[in-house]
């Protein structure tokens, strides 16, 4: 089997045919969450409560996929950089070692849900009325755990080897299964958010057993190390050590996601964190280009490193960045202009329709800046720089947004929009600072540096 070699070629074409089916998988990914809550938020009657039940367990959600990141994404830096250095038995071992800790953490974290539901729900933010939807959800929820963990965690090694095509199919399979089952299980069934958890459930199932398929039926480049395989703590670390930037990166949105949450409720009630969920949810669906463009050019910017080829890690760069402004740029000027529809996917609550339109533009206000922390954070993760990574993570989320969340209600006439001015002032701030370190650390110092 012939294996994708990403030192070679125009080096811009490569990014594009990584990017691309990524992007179209993203899209198909969002769809597990995105059908679910358009569908649950034109529910009748009781729409609106259910969506806020959902963005409650938001949080936990977003820990669920810090931990898949943590060792899925983790390990494939070191996976393509062992494959472009051709060590293909250190490839194969840290890809097995992926698997391993995903298996594991699966379990252990369905088990911490189940038993700490009730009071955790509470301190995320639930109110009496809004808990039971939450409940209703997790519970089944949480079956799939495994199943997502495992699909998502390992689909990013069929993309590491050069089959983005093949990784496109995994979410695309399960996407086509929770859009179909949404509407039979949510409206024609009648279960409400309950239809929605299963569906999701379903729908990681059929994408986990095709990836399982991809590694277990001979199709794969660096096959699973199954024979001889022993469990290695150092192996381990090092994938830690490296996943641990996209851990921080998720697992700080998590606690963003609280103190939003929180205070949201504080300042304004159920309504407002319902607004929050919707604006969450049109900022994944504009996030999807940037995204797909970070992970396709994740093992193509490690694979020239590990191949020492410097001058095409740098034109990567260059297109990776050029790329995310001019999109982002886009999207922005899209989102301005047309607010209300963006809002209206989600709700058809009139009194939520008009106060998301105001805040929607205000959170959107540096979107164009969140391209330069794409930039920097992607280059800092392919090349295996996690202290830097981790960082910049840290400042954007934890040292700037947490803290305006809560400084900025105090401050401002309108409390409830200062804590949607929180994160445009992040991006600009913490943007900026990113993609400059990475210019003067990084980008600078490989011209130095030979083929």
């Amino acid at each position: 089997m012939k294996k994708n070699d990403f030192g070679k070629g125009s080096i811009t074409w490569i990014i594009i045919k990584q990017a691309v089916p990524l992007i179209i998988a993203q899209l198909a990914q969002l769809l597990y969450s995105i059908v679910d809550r358009i569908f649950i938020g034109h529910i009748p009657d009781t729409g609106k409560s259910e969506l806020t039940g959902l963005g409650i367990c938001f949080p936990i959600i977003t820990l669920i996929m810090a931990f898949t990141l943590l060792f899925g994404l983790g390990g494939t830096p070191l996976f393509s950089i062992a494959r472009g250095a051709k060590h293909d038995d250190q490839a194969k071992d840290v890809m097995t070692h992926s698997l391993i800790l995903l298996l594991f953490s699966s379990f252990i974290l369905t088990a911490i849900g189940y038993l700490t539901m009730k009071p955790l729900l509470y301190s995320l933010g639930a109110s009496d009325v809004t808990y039971l939807y939450a409940r209703r959800y997790l519970l089944f929820y949480l079956i799939g755990t495994p199943f997502l963990m495992i699909g998502s965690g390992m689909n990013f090694y069929i993309s590491a080897q050069g089959r983005p095509g093949t990784a496109m199919i995994t979410t695309l399979s399960g996407a086509a299964v929770n859009v179909i089952l949404d509407p039979i299980l949510i409206f024609k069934m009648g279960l409400g958010i309950r239809g929605a958890a299963i569906a999701t459930v379903l729908s990681q199932i059929v994408s986990f057993i095709w990836v399982m398929s991809f590694f277990f039926g001979n199709r794969s480049d660096i096959s699973l190390k199954i024979k001889g395989f022993r469990f290695s703590f150092k192996t381990a670390f090092k994938i830690v050590s490296v996943g641990i930037t996209n851990f921080i990166m998720e697992a700080t949105n998590c606690v963003i996601q609280i103190v939003c949450n929180k205070s949201l409720k504080y300042y304004g009630g159920d309504d407002y964190v319902t607004i929050m969920t919707v604006i969450n949810s049109v900022r994944a669906i504009l996030g999807l280009i940037v995204s797909g463009l970070t992970s396709g050019s994740q093992p193509v910017l490690g694979f020239n490193y590990g191949a020492a080829k410097y001058d095409r890690v740098r034109k990567g760069i260059r297109v990776n960045t050029a790329m995310g402004l001019i999109y982002t740029a886009f999207a922005w000027a899209f989102v301005f202009i047309f607010p209300g529809f963006f809002i209206s996917l989600f709700t058809n609550d009139a009194s939520i329709v008009t106060l998301g339109t105001k805040y929607l533009k205000i959170y959107f206000m540096g979107y164009v800046f969140m391209s330069l922390q794409f930039s920097g954070q992607t280059t800092f993760m392919s090349l295996a720089k996690t202290k830097y990574a981790i960082t910049f993570s840290i400042l954007r989320k934890i040292i700037i947004v947490v803290p305006l969340t809560l400084i900025l209600p105090l401050l401002l006439k309108d409390s409830i929009s200062g804590i949607f001015w929180a994160e445009p002032i992040s991006n600009i701030i913490g943007g900026s600072a990113s993609f400059i370190t990475m210019y003067f650390t990084v980008y600078r110092k490989l011209k130095d540096k030979k083929d």
